[in-house]
């Protein structure tokens, strides 16, 4: 598995432990914990490459970072949901997937939201990658539009 695969993985891994560890929509878990991938286990900690967990801290840092950004790009793109009736696989993808579209310009969008559909298919349910797919779209679109409208 390519490191950059296995770095989203991880941050998506992060993130769903994060939220999941949430009480009342306030984390419980030190975004310390979260870079030192406390919550992984021994075994695979140590099997980490440099760069794969660094492109890992990278989401992970810059999702938490900017998760009211992220969360008010992402409810803007739900058609009649609420942010807080997703489910917390779907939910972490796109807060790293979201992420990466708005502040890692130098990614492909299409590279990004085939990633997220690969971790959907893996660790969601069966329709997962097909509602993911279509947010990210939407988002991808929107980001787009909006570098257009600043360029004209």
């Amino acid at each position: 598995m390519a490191s950059r695969r296995k770095a989203r993985i991880l941050a998506f891994q992060a993130l769903f432990f994060w939220e999941a560890n949430c009480v009342s929509g306030e984390p419980r878990v030190p975004v310390e914990e979260l870079l030192a991938f406390a919550w992984l286990e021994e075994e695979k900690l140590n099997k980490l490459d440099e760069n794969t967990s660094a492109f890992s801290r990278a989401l992970i840092a810059g999702a938490v970072e900017n998760i009211t950004d992220i969360d008010t790009q992402i409810q803007n793109h739900l058609d009649n949901w609420d942010i807080v009736r997703l489910n917390r696989v779907d939910l972490a993808v796109l807060r790293i997937s979201a992420y990466t579209l708005m502040y890692q310009k130098e990614i492909p969008a299409s590279i990004v939201i085939d990633e997220a559909i690969g971790i959907c298919r893996e660790f969601g349910t069966d329709d997962s990658y097909k509602f993911v797919n279509g947010v990210l779209d939407s988002i991808k679109k929107t980001i787009l539009e909006n570098h257009i409208k600043k360029e004209a």
